[in-house]
């Protein structure tokens, strides 16, 4: 049975594929940060051990006798690439034989700041572990599924920018399959949703699917930031708003060709996330 230390575990992502790589009969080591009250999920679905990414401090317990490490930074973090060099510092150290980084979907785009520190994190890993894996997905379709369930779908940025978001699930069950099976090695594989969707067509398709009225609207950047944005560190702020501003533009979007390759089937469309939620 192969045990994953799972990085970034208490965040949607991490729980998404520590449930993943339960059911393909992984045992998964969830890193929590000190002073954590408690795990995310059930207790018999991971064994916690504490890590502080800042200053490795725990890594190399956290390492000790596993087979496989997946790297999810915390959210826009301002040392990206210093964590992720102690990360793979230690795994390599330890001796493990399969690493997988999150990145995000185009992190060249040099109009993101915290896209092009995950671009820099990937280089710091290759230097280091030239096998490690990278996946790149895109936006999450769940990232709007509250609001669309909600009727009101606001966002700051043109509701008109197209976006092929992809399942959180699909992502993670192509993060468990590349951290218990082979012929990944030193591969980088772009996840992305089956369809180009703009808000307003996301807001439709979910109106559709639920069978009442789902609104679509843009806010303005400063309303954004008075609400939503006004808890967040500066930096934090700064780099959103530089993303909203690049959605404006251009949107986001990839190609589903490789996540349909590696999950053997097509892709989940935006209908199908927003039943799964809607009806359950």
């Amino acid at each position: 049975m192969t045990e994953v230390l799972v990085i970034g575990s208490a965040g949607k992502t991490g729980r998404a594929v520590t449930r993943a790589l339960v059911t393909r009969g992984a045992r998964v080591r969830a890193a929590v940060r000190p002073g954590s009250r408690g795990m995310p999920y059930a207790a018999e679905l991971a064994s916690p051990v504490t890590v502080e990414l800042t200053t490795g401090l725990g890594l190399e317990e956290a390492m000790r006798g596993v087979e496989a490490v997946y790297h999810l930074a915390p959210n826009v973090h301002p040392d990206e690439a210093g964590i992720a060099a102690r990360v793979v510092e230690s795994a390599r150290a330890a001796g493990v034989s399969r690493f997988v980084y999150h990145s995000v979907l185009h992190p060249e785009d040099a109009s993101m700041p915290h896209h092009v520190r995950k671009a820099e994190a990937e280089k710091v890993i290759h230097a280091r572990l030239s096998a490690a894996t990278v996946l790149r997905p895109a936006a999450y379709g769940q990232n709007l599924l509250d609001a669309a369930l909600a009727g009101r779908m606001a966002v700051p940025y043109s509701i008109d920018a197209p976006f092929t978001n992809v399942d959180l699930d699909d992502v993670a069950e192509v993060a468990a399959l590349v951290l218990t099976g082979p012929g990944h090695e030193g591969a980088t594989h772009e996840l992305c949703g089956p369809e180009s969707l703009s808000v307003r067509e996301q807001a439709s398709i979910a109106g559709d699917v639920l069978g009442r009225p789902v609104d679509a609207r843009r806010i303005s950047l400063e309303e954004w930031t008075a609400g939503s944005g006004s808890a967040m560190s500066e930096q934090a702020r700064e780099d959103l708003l530089a993303m909203f501003r690049a959605y404006d533009r251009d949107g986001l979007t990839g190609d589903a060709s490789t996540l349909e390759r590696l999950l053997g089937r097509p892709a989940t469309p935006w209908s199908a996330t927003v039943a799964r939620a809607g009806y359950t």
